[in-house]
């Protein structure tokens, strides 16, 4: 898998986690569970470089 491939997929996995995450009532186990992920996504993204001013709908 290419750098590139792999950027694309990590952003695509934040953004349905994010739709996940809007689902589910926050505090709730699943939803501390998902944030888990989307912090570690979060920091990959943002030090590969990637703005996600755009696409992070959670913003915590």
């Amino acid at each position: 898998m290419t750098e590139k491939e792999l950027m694309q997929k990590n952003v695509e996995e934040f953004v349905q986690l994010q739709s996940y995450m809007l689902l589910a009532d926050k505090g709730s186990e699943v939803y501390e569970a998902m944030k888990v992920r989307y912090n570690t996504l979060k920091v990959i993204l943002t030090s590969s470089g990637i703005n996600l001013t755009e696409i992070d709908r959670i913003k915590e």
